[in-house]
This record gives C-alpha cells, structure tokens and sequence, in this order.
C-alpha cells in the first residue's frame, strides 16, 4: 500500500486544511496527518491571510507531492474515481466545478471578517456590509443546488466535492451566528452533523494551546 501524508496547519483555524482533510477522507485515502507547529512561520502566514500562496494542506502520496486543495481534489479523483466527488452527469459536473471554482476564488470579504474558530461562538455578531453579499451569495448556490438536486447534500444525496469546500462555511456560520432563511439553516445542519466533521471538531477542541495565541492577531 502507497504511504500517503497530509500536511495541514491548524484544525481551528484552517479553512483550507478542512478541506483538504475531508477530501483525502472522502477518496478512502489511507494517510497519516501531519500539523505544522503554530510557531511555523509558513503556517501563520497561511492562516493569517499573509502568504501570497497556499503551501498547506499539502498530500504527500508515494512519489506524488501536491498542495491546494482543488488539486488535490482533482489528483484524488483520478486516483480514486469510485469516491464519487463529481457529479455523473456532466451538466451537473460542471455546475459542480463552477460554484467549487467560486469558493476556491471568492467571498474575500467572508473569509476576512469572519475567520473560521471552530472553538468560538460570537452570539449577535454584527456582519458589515460586504461580508453580507458574500453570505447572500452562498446562500443563493445552496438554495439552487437543493432546489436542482433534492438535497440533503449540494448534489444529492452523499457528501461531494462541493459540500467539502462549503464545509468550512457552515462552522463560520454557526461561530458568528449568522442568520439563515430554514433551508440553507438546514443544510448547515446537515454539514455540522456530518460524522467527518463531528471527528475534524473534536479533534480541533484538543488542538494544542501554542496556537490559542491567533486569537489575538486575528
């Protein structure tokens, strides 16, 4: 069996380490995790919005290395097709790829002023304005796609590619108590209940407390 290692930094505080996570738990990927020191300065520039590139999470599988996480959504599903991250259909495989490609890209202002902190809860959070059409946005693809796919899952009904890129959404919503109309309340229940999810959050909840210290910077 092929040796694989996923690289992440924080499991509180990185969006793009859950991702990663999800997906390689997803394919069936047998791997070991291994999480940067909250001291790495790689790490905290990640984190902290301050690196011009994301390094981490990084997959280390056999002789392949590759970082970012829709490429290795895109390395995994060659390697494991019967994971089934993509829709059949391919209308529906390019639906997928579309709103996959805008979290990728977008919601700058989402990520910034609501950073994710699985272990916070801010009741009453005001949300400023361009934090607001990103979350108007998001709730709009989510609306869309149960509307299109009959939930309870973005395209049907088991967990895909794109559920694994919103995942991190769905805890930003709950820290920073957001408010959202009954069926995208919904599906963010749905995420948070997700037995991979229930694991990543406990996990995050012994993170060590080296890290606590972003807090503050954030």
């Amino acid at each position: 069996m092929t040796a694989a290692t996923l690289t992440i930094s924080s499991r509180n505080y990185s969006s793009w380490s859950l991702r990663g996570w999800l997906i390689c738990r997803m394919a069936g990927l047998d791997f070991d995790t291994e999480v940067l020191s909250g001291t790495d300065a790689t790490s905290r520039a990640e984190l902290l919005h301050l690196s011009p590139s994301f390094l981490v999470p990084r997959l280390r599988h056999g002789d392949v290395v590759v970082w970012d996480t829709l490429a290795i959504a895109e390395y995994l599903n060659e390697t494991f097709p019967q994971a089934g991250f993509l829709p059949r259909d391919i209308a529906e495989r390019a639906h997928c790829r579309s709103i996959a490609g805008e979290m990728h890209s977008g919601f700058v202002n989402l990520r910034s002023a609501l950073p994710m902190n699985l272990r916070a809860f801010h009741p009453g959070f005001r949300v400023f304005n361009g934090a607001k059409a990103d979350i108007e946005r998001i709730v709009t693809i989510f609306d869309d796609c149960l509307d299109r796919y009959d939930g309870p899952f973005l395209f049907g009904e088991r967990p895909g590619l794109a559920d694994a890129l919103y995942a991190p959404v769905c805890t930003r919503f709950r820290t920073y108590d957001v408010a959202l109309p009954p069926r995208a309340a919904a599906y963010r229940d749905t995420i948070l209940h997700w037995p991979l999810m229930i694991e990543w959050a406990e996990a995050a909840a012994d993170e060590p407390d080296e890290i606590e210290e972003l807090d503050m910077e954030f």
